[in-house]
C-alpha cells in the first residue's frame, strides 16, 4: 500500500520543490556536508547561524545516503539542483518506511482494512504529505517517533525507550512530553516497569547526549548541545514567541481540522467504538492539550499525532466498511466516507496548486540562470527574503558566479551598487523598491508570488490563484567584462 504514499510524497515534491527558512539549516548542511566534506570553513551555518543551533546528526545520515547520487550528476554533468530533489527524495523515504513499519504493526492488531483506511486517508491530506520530504528537525523527528509508535504496539520497550532519548535528546526536545505519555500508559499497564525504564533510559540518554555533543561541537566548532539550547530558548526562555504567539486553543480549532481535513469529523466515533483507540489516542490529544500552553504555535509542531488521530478516523471507516451492507442508512454512510476521502483530495489540490507559488525566491534564482546564463563571471547579491523563500546552495547551480547572501548592507549604497546582478524584495511598492537602482541597475524580470485565489464556477479549474509582484531581478547596466568584487561573498 505504502506505492499510493510514494506518488503523493512525489507530486508534492515535484510541484514544491524549494524551500524555505525553516528548512534551510538542514539542507544547506546537507549541502556542504556532500560538497565541501572536512573543509568546514565553506559550511553555510558559520556564516549565517540562525539564531539557535541545530543538530548535524540528521543531514550526516542524509547525506551518506545521497553520495552515489552526488556521483552520478557530476559524472554525467547534470545540474546540481538535481541533488536537492534526491535528498528530499531520501528524507521522505524514511518517513515512508517508519510509516510502513507503524502500519504492520496496527495491521497486527486492528486488521489490513483499518491499515488500508489509513493510507487512502494520509495520502488524501496535505500537510503530512506536504512534510515529509522537508528538511525540517520536525521531519527527521517524525521519522524516529513513528518507529516509537511501532516499537510501542510490538512491545519492545528497549528499543522505544532508545528510540525515545535520541528524538528527545537530538531532534525535538518537547517530543518527551508525546512519548513520556506512551511510556507512562505502558508503567501503568504494568507492562513494564520503573527500574526498566531506568536502566535501559539513563544509559541511553548519556551515550546519545554524548554523541551529539562530540559531533555537533565539531561541525559548530564550540562545544554546544544543540538541542539543549533549543529548547532553553524556546521553552525556558520563551523566546520563540518573538515569531507570533496564537490562542490556546489554536491548535485544536485551526490546525487539526486543516492538517486532517474531513477525517477529522470521523475521529470521535473511532474513540467511543475502540477501546484500544482510546489509548492511541491519550498520548495525542494530551501532548497537543500540553503543547498549547506554548504561546508560539506552528501546525508543523504537532505533525507526530497525525498517524495516530488518522488511526482513529480509519478505524470509523472500517467499522463503516464492515457494516455497509446492513441497511440503506449504511450503504450511504459509507458513500459519504469514501466522499470525504474525495473532498480531501480536492482540498489537498488546491493547497498544493496555491503553496507552489509561494517560493518567489526559489523561481528568481532558477529564473536568473536562464536569463543570465551568457555571463561566465556574474556576482549575485541574494537579499534576505529572497534567501528565505527558496533559494539554497543547491539552486546556485554555476560555478563561476558568486552567490553573496551578507545581510546588513545599506541599500543603494556603494557596497550593492558593485553587483552585477541582484535578486531584491518588492513586496512593498515597486518604486520604493527599485528607486535607489535606476541609474545603475535595469529590471530583467518580475517574479510574482500568490497573494490571493477566487472561485468561479463557471470556469474550469473554478479557482483561479492571484499573483502579486514579489521579488525584482536587477541587472547591472553595461556589466564590464570583468568585475572587481570587494565585498564579501563566497563561492560555490
Amino acid at each position: 500500500m505504502e506505492w499510493i504514499l510514494i506518488i503523493a510524497a512525489a507530486i508534492h515534491l515535484i510541484i514544491c520543490p524549494y524551500t524555505k527558512v525553516e528548512e534551510s539549516f538542514n539542507l544547506q548542511a546537507i549541502h556542504d556536508l556532500l560538497y565541501h566534506g572536512s573543509n568546514i570553513s565553506q559550511y553555510d551555518h558559520l556564516e549565517f547561524p540562525g539564531v539557535v543551533p541545530r543538530t548535524f546528526l540528521g543531514p550526516i545520515v542524509i547525506s551518506m545516503f545521497s553520495v552515489p547520487f552526488v556521483t552520478i550528476v557530476n559524472t554525467f554533468g547534470l545540474s546540481k539542483f538535481i541533488i536537492q530533489y534526491i535528498v528530499r527524495a531520501i528524507l521522505g523515504s524514511f518517513v515512508i518506511f517508519a510509516f510502513y513499519l507503524y502500519r504492520c504493526s496496527l495491521e497486527k492488531q486492528f486488521g489490513n482494512v483499518l491499515t488500508t483506511w489509513l493510507v487512502l486517508i494520509t495520502a488524501s491530506q496535505f500537510h503530512f504529505m506536504f512534510y515529509l520530504s522537508r528538511t525540517l528537525p520536525n521531519t527527521f523527528a517524525l521519522i524516529l517517533v513513528l518507529l516509537a509508535y511501532h516499537f510501542w504496539l510490538r512491545q519492545k520497550h528497549q528499543q522505544l525507550i532508545f528510540t525515545t532519548a535520541v528524538v528527545v535528546i537530538v531532534f525535538r526536545a518537547e517530543l518527551a512530553i508525546l512519548l513520556g505519555f506512551i511510556i507512562l500508559i505502558e508503567l501503568i499497564s504494568k507492562r513494564l516497569v520503573i527500574i526498566d525504564v531506568l536502566k535501559w533510559g539513563i544509559p541511553s540518554g548519556l551515550l546519545i547526549l554524548g554523541v551529539t555533543i562530540i559531533v555537533d561541537s565539531y561541525y559548530w566548532q564550540r562545544i554546544v548541545w544543540p538541542e539543549g539550547e533549543v529548547f532553553w530558548f524556546n521553552t525556558i526562555l520563551n523566546k520563540s514567541s518573538q515569531w507570533g504567539t496564537s490562542p490556546w486553543s489554536w491548535y485544536f480549532y485551526s490546525a487539526l481540522p486543516r492538517a486532517l481535513g474531513c477525517s477529522f469529523l470521523l475521529i470521535p466515533l473511532g474513540f467511543v467504538i475502540d477501546r484500544r483507540i482510546r489509548i492511541l489516542m491519550f498520548p495525542a490529544i494530551g501532548f497537543v492539550l500540553l503543547l498549547s500552553f506554548l504561546p508560539h504555535k506552528e501546525l508543523r509542531f504537532i505533525m507526530y499525532v497525525f498517524p495516530l488521530m488518522n488511526t482513529a478516523a480509519a478505524r470509523t471507516c472500517s467499522y463503516l466498511w464492515h457494516h455497509r451492507l446492513k441497511s440503506l442508512l449504511h450503504v450511504f454512510l459509507i458513500i459519504c466516507t469514501c466522499l470525504h476521502l474525495v473532498v480531501n483530495l480536492f482540498t489537498t489540490g488546491l493547497i498544493l496548486y496555491i503553496s507552489s507559488y509561494n517560493y518567489p525566491g526559489g523561481f528568481a534564482i532558477a529564473r536568473l540562470h536562464q536569463l543570465e546564463n551568457s555571463y561566465e563571471d556574474a556576482n549575485i547579491h541574494i537579499d534576505v527574503h529572497t534567501a528565505q523563500t527558496g533559494v539554497s546552495r543547491f539552486t546556485q547551480i554555476n560555478p563561476h558566479w558568486r552567490y553573496n547572501k551578507t545581510e546588513g548592507l545599506t541599500p543603494g549604497g556603494a557596497d550593492m551598487l558593485k553587483f552585477t546582478h541582484l535578486l531584491l524584495d518588492a513586496r512593498s511598492a515597486f518604486s520604493s523598491s527599485f528607486v535607489l537602482y535606476e541609474e545603475t541597475h535595469e529590471i530583467v524580470e518580475v517574479i510574482s508570488a500568490y497573494s490571493t485565489f477566487s472561485v468561479n464556477y463557471l470556469s474550469f479549474p473554478p479557482i483561479r490563484v492571484w499573483t502579486k509582484s514579489n521579488i525584482l531581478i536587477l541587472r547591472k547596466k553595461n556589466i564590464p567584462t570583468q568585475v572587481i568584487i570587494e565585498t564579501k561573498s563566497f563561492a560555490i
